[in-house]
């Protein structure tokens, strides 16, 4: 029922108006009572669904850092008692405690909001937003109104935003209203630990995913198409068969599906000793390590993958209609030479036929294209935010 709440107050205009002035104006109230706690820093990642990501990534490396010692650090989880955490406390969203929180941390570290689409933040809170994706499909004020996504009346009020590169830099700065000198062009702290993976890394986590060390990965994750809306979520029916995969690839291959978190609980995918259904497996950056070929259609994951340089397919079944619904900025098709994989038989044939040379080659290029920053990203944000917090003792 919550989550039936949660849908409605996001994409119905009216409650959402009402939500946001009525919230807004409560919290502004409440700021005035609260004080702020110069050595409180607070972490959310996902809006709350996940103890994951660049978040995770900055909070496991502070707690190692000396300069962080004596800061409280406190994460903010839909269902708080699923994850366990090194330091620190937790605490549950959309309550009380959640907000009071907010308003008093001097930091906020999230890869996506902290607001909960009101405004709210303090003229010193330190914004750190690392955000989760890269710019293929549209984003931001370059959404069509007709488009259903959710839109937040709240302006973009982040001090700092992790960019991976120039060309992401100057399009968030656009679409989400920043202005390009509040961006660092460091590069996703997730993707430091994809960089540095190792062949015994690989070899330890495919003994954990229980995958036979003889055994290549597909690793295959479509985004969803919030236009597939069904009243209390959106839902994605691909026109595939699994049963098909199996037979032409499972000699050589395992094949993970990872699906979209919004229509990851519509999906019926079973597992079987071919297939995989890991759309609730917690750590993404494991399978992409374990992977040895990424396919997708739309979703941001190549920008990530690619910086390990593996061979990279766009199964882009439904091209025109996804790009006339959303909207798209470039043709990925091209970038990664797929324009010929237009159904599940040429999917299939261009992974039998796979030219792993070439293929690593255009994933090479369009990481050289489009994430020019990457690997050192953790240590960077923590230099970002001990300077500023430093600002206070100066």
């Amino acid at each position: 029922m919550n989550q039936k709440i949660i849908f409605y107050a996001k994409y119905v205009k009216f409650l959402y108006a009402c939500y946001y002035y009525v919230g807004t104006f409560s919290l502004r109230l409440l700021r005035l009572f609260v004080k702020q706690q110069d050595h409180l820093i607070f972490f959310i990642a996902y809006g709350g669904r996940k103890y994951d990501d660049s978040p995770k990534c900055i909070y496991e490396a502070m707690c190692c850092d000396g300069r962080f010692d004596d800061y409280e650090l406190v994460w903010a989880f839909n269902s708080p008692d699923t994850y366990t955490i090194g330091r620190g406390r937790k605490i549950k969203t959309d309550t009380l405690q959640y907000f009071a929180t907010a308003l008093k941390a001097r930091c906020w570290v999230t890869n996506s909001s902290v607001e909960r689409g009101l405004s709210f933040k303090g003229k010193r809170t330190f914004y750190l937003n690392t955000w989760h994706g890269g710019a293929i499909k549209l984003m931001g004020s370059d959404i069509p109104q007709k488009n259903t996504s959710f839109r937040t009346k709240s302006k973009t009020k982040v001090d700092v935003m992790l960019s991976q590169s120039d060309y992401e830099a100057r399009m968030f700065s656009r679409v989400f209203n920043i202005p390009l000198e509040r961006f660092a062009i460091i590069g996703r702290p997730r993707n430091d630990e994809l960089v540095a993976a190792k062949p015994d890394d690989i070899k330890r986590l495919k003994a954990s995913l229980n995958i036979e060390s003889s055994k290549k990965v597909i690793l295959y994750a479509p985004t969803f198409r919030e236009y597939e809306n069904k009243g209390a979520g959106c839902h994605l029916s691909i026109p595939v068969d699994f049963h098909k995969w199996k037979k032409c690839l499972s000699d050589e291959y395992v094949l993970l599906f990872r699906a979209h978190y919004e229509v990851a609980s519509y999906m019926n995918v079973q597992d079987s000793d071919f297939l995989r259904n890991v759309s609730d497996y917690p750590q993404l950056n494991d399978l992409m390590i374990v992977a040895d070929i990424l396919i997708s259609d739309y979703s941001s994951i190549f920008y990530d993958f690619s910086v390990m340089g593996r061979p990279m397919l766009c199964f882009a079944y439904d091209y025109e209609e996804y790009s006339q619904k959303r909207g798209l900025y470039f043709d990925i098709r091209k970038e990664l030479s797929c324009e010929n994989i237009c159904n599940e038989d040429q999917l299939l044939d261009a992974i039998t036929h796979l030219d792993k040379k070439k293929a690593c080659h255009l994933s090479c290029q369009f990481r050289d294209k489009y994430v020019t920053a990457y690997g050192e990203a953790t240590q960077k944000s923590l230099d970002i935010i001990a300077s500023e917090l430093n600002k206070n003792k100066q």
